[in-house]
């Protein structure tokens, strides 16, 4: 008589059976997954958190704008980062790979690809000028407080000057003596006061050109500069995950210190609750205007990072079984409180300024670079110990800045690795990383120009405006109705354990696509052709910003062109068919997590495969596993009876 006993091992396998992980170890995962918090966090909260949310907020009825935010973030941000994270985590695989659910539609994936490397390319030169203020911050007076340096014009006009009272009443004294003409032109330059940060960011920093196709001389501090910030991302990522899920800790929890810090700082400042007013008294007759529901909408997708590939490439590093759904909620939480926090911070300060200049806080409020590099550095003259605060409020960018970068710059080399697929590539990724940085870094280097500023905002208006709502929404309709709703629900039931609830199923299928599609007819009807300042572009440049922002959606129709042509078939309706049918690999990509519909053979299925001579290896200890006799001691050790019987 046989007698055959279930060994369990301490991890829960049975003796001879492959042992169940669920660790990709080929491709890599995140060492725990406070790491892809904290990494998509840093994703997630970047520059536009702090230098465009509160100047929306206050521009669109103060509070009352918080109305539409939060209710274009349930009803499309969180569905759609769910969606993201869930499609990325239950293939495993990048936004290239992840287009195996139908291929036709891949075009997406490198739609998604060119959006990020415009992305990754000047939003490493905004970082790399932090960089450079923040370097410019080491000294006892900061460059920017006076009028008296050499790249100063006559009409600066300092918030601190060495002699500000006697300034005064030299020029009040002149105006009473030269008589009302003299006192109008004084008015008229009272009103066209430049200030000393305006002055040192466009004649010292930038020595900004005339035109955008004047591109004069590369800013060679700048240029630097550009190098110590691709350096820096280069080495946070060269180990892929494994190195840049550890910096983390400190990228990504930094700045909330540092905002802190300012937040306390700002809020004692005589004239910081008249800025905070400003930004948070609502007008409410405002709810009713669609622009404002517009910008929330719009603010909500891009703060987010959805269509860029990165919120799918980061998930694609996570354990099978990861609850992604808690994540999407935990993560966009995160990143639209941190846009309100930061309103605090930003307008307790610029209301101080207001103060101190007697004017109305809309006349100091601004967005963008100018807030960024102009406006607070400007407050940040009146603090004592300035230095110190301009030194943390740039090391602040410069964190929130390389967040963002990290998963840029990793959506790319993820992307190209898991196209290529092979053991030369995955063993040499730091390879791959190395390339991608320093092509970005040299597409940079037009960007450090005299005329780059000019560039930076074309890129910024046009390389992911509609393009990503585009992408977005043809990613949502190529899921939902391309895949199938149902078949898609099962994947996440399978991989989470439990269905999509039903709000989540009913904002993928019919309420974020609505949503994306206002967004896109909201952002068409309200263009508007980019100004920097008075500098009207000229309408070549305009159309090579169209041209950046077609040419990630044209790779949507192409590819699918290449894709239906290349498919079986002898009609275009059987090769528009097949090319629509999920790929064979579409699925986990570990053996033990393809079960049901999933369970094809492993050769068929391009999942992680153990070598042969490990497969006839275990066949041989299940064969003996049948025939062996185990005799359990009485001091509870196991023994096996390894001889053959007949």
């Amino acid at each position: 008589m046989k007698i055959k006993k279930m060994v369990l091992l301490a991890n829960g396998a049975v003796p001879g059976e492959p042992v169940k992980t669920d660790k990709n170890s080929r491709r890599g995962n995140w060492g725990n997954q406070i790491e892809f918090i904290l990494t998509s966090v840093g994703y997630a909260v970047g520059l536009g958190n702090v230098w465009r949310f509160p100047y929306l907020c206050y521009r669109n009825g103060g509070g009352a704008f918080m109305f539409p935010y939060f209710i274009m973030l349930v009803f499309c941000g969180i569905p759609l980062f769910f969606l993201e994270l869930s499609f990325g985590q239950f293939a495993s695989q990048g936004c290239l790979g992840v287009w195996r659910i139908s291929p036709m539609f891949k075009g997406v994936g490198y739609g998604m690809m060119v959006v990020s490397t415009y992305i990754g390319i000047y939003y490493n030169v905004v970082i790399c000028i932090a960089f450079y203020y923040f370097f410019s911050s080491m000294t006892n007076l900061l460059p920017w407080t006076y009028c008296n340096n050499p790249w100063n014009t006559p009409t600066c006009n300092g918030v601190v000057t060495p002699t500000g009272i006697n300034n005064t009443l030299a020029n009040v004294t002149r105006s009473l003596v030269t008589g009302a003409a003299e006192v109008a032109v004084e008015v008229v330059n009272k009103t066209k006061r430049t200030s000393p940060s305006e002055e040192y960011w466009k004649h010292y920093v930038l020595k900004i050109s005339d035109d955008i196709g004047n591109f004069g001389e590369v800013r060679l501090p700048i240029l630097g500069c550009l190098a110590v910030s691709w350096v820096v991302v280069f080495l946070c990522l060269i180990r892929g995950v494994k190195s840049s899920g550890k910096v983390v800790y400190f990228t990504a929890t930094f700045p909330y210190v540092v905002l802190t810090i300012l937040f306390i700082r700002g809020i004692t400042l005589e004239g910081a609750v008249t800025g905070i007013k400003y930004y948070l008294t609502p007008q409410w007759h405002k709810i009713l205007d669609a622009k404002v529901w517009g910008d929330a909408a719009s603010q909500i997708f891009y703060s987010l990072g959805c269509a860029w590939g990165g919120l799918i490439t980061m998930a694609s590093y996570n354990k099978f079984h990861n609850n992604c759904y808690r994540d999407s909620i935990i993560i966009s939480i995160t990143n639209c409180a941190t846009s309100v926090y930061a309103g605090f911070v930003i307008f307790s300060i610029l209301g101080f300024m207001a103060h101190h200049l007697n004017v109305d806080v809309s006349e100091v409020a601004d967005h963008g670079p100018g807030l960024a590099f102009v406006a607070y550095p400007e407050a940040l003259t009146l603090l004592p110990i300035s230095p110190l605060w301009s030194l943390l409020f740039f090391f602040m960018l410069i964190l929130l800045g390389l967040g963002t970068q990290f998963c840029l710059l990793e959506t790319l080399v993820t992307a190209i690795v898991d196209e290529i697929g092979t053991d030369w590539i995955i063993r040499n990724k730091t390879v791959v990383t190395g390339g991608v940085a320093i092509v970005g870094f040299l597409l940079g280097v037009p960007l450090t120009t005299q005329a780059g500023i000019y560039w930076l905002l074309l890129m910024d208006n046009y390389a992911a405006s509609f393009s990503l709502v585009i992408i977005s929404c043809i990613m949502c309709i190529c899921i939902m109705y391309v895949y199938g709703h149902k078949k898609y629900f099962k994947d996440v039931e399978m991989m989470l354990g439990f269905p999509p609830p039903i709000f989540f199923r009913v904002c993928w299928r019919f309420v974020s696509p609505i949503i994306i599609s206002f967004i896109l007819i909201f952002t068409v009807i309200q263009y508007k052709p980019i100004t920097y300042n008075d500098y009207v572009y000229p309408g070549w440049s305009l159309a090579i910003g169209f041209l950046m922002a077609m040419s990630s959606v044209t790779c949507i129709p192409i590819y699918a062109l290449y894709k239906i042509s290349k498919s079986e078939g002898t009609t275009f309706l059987e090769r528009l068919k097949n090319s629509c049918k999920a790929d064979i690999k579409w699925g986990p990509a570990l053996s033990e997590h393809r079960i049901g519909h999933y369970a094809a053979p492993v050769s068929e299925a391009e999942v992680e495969v153990r070598p042969l001579k490990e497969e006839l290896k275990e066949k041989e200890d299940e064969k003996r596993d049948e025939i062996s006799l185990t005799i359990q001691g009485s001091n509870g050790s196991t023994a096996h009876n390894t001889t053959p019987s007949a």
